[in-house]
């Protein structure tokens, strides 16, 4: 259910690595709670996060949440299609990316979920 190629925080999100930096989400469990996607706030181009810090919010109909940095690093490019169409977030989870960032220490990576273990989390 969840992508093995992906890493997984407590917070819910899903970082992707390649070559051209990370790419950042919610999870499936985490768009099934909050319920249908209606606005998805994001940060500005050229932010520096820091691992775990806010970098945005996502609301629903039933709530309000923040979204966490997986890892530190600079943001790169926001989504620019979850601005007229947030509800992708409910669609397609896993693919519906928020944010692609330049990740700043990579020993941060080793502390993020895999599938299996995010699995057992949300159970």
């Amino acid at each position: 259910m969840y992508p093995s190629e992906l890493k997984y925080t407590q917070d819910h999100e899903w970082l992707k690595v390649d070559d051209q930096g990370a790419t950042v989400g919610i999870t499936d469990f985490a768009q099934r709670q909050l319920g249908d996607v209606v606005f998805v706030e994001l940060p500005d181009v050229g932010r520096q996060l820091k691992q775990g810090e806010a970098f945005g919010t996502i609301e629903s109909v039933k709530a309000v949440s923040e979204l966490f940095a997986p890892v530190s690093g600079e943001v790169l490019a926001v989504n620019p299609d979850l601005g007229s169409h947030p509800e992708a977030v409910n669609a397609r989870p896993h693919e519906a990316w928020m944010i692609r960032m330049k990740p700043s220490n990579p020993a941060e990576l080793s502390g993020l979920l895999d599938a299996s273990a995010y699995t057992a989390l949300v159970k």
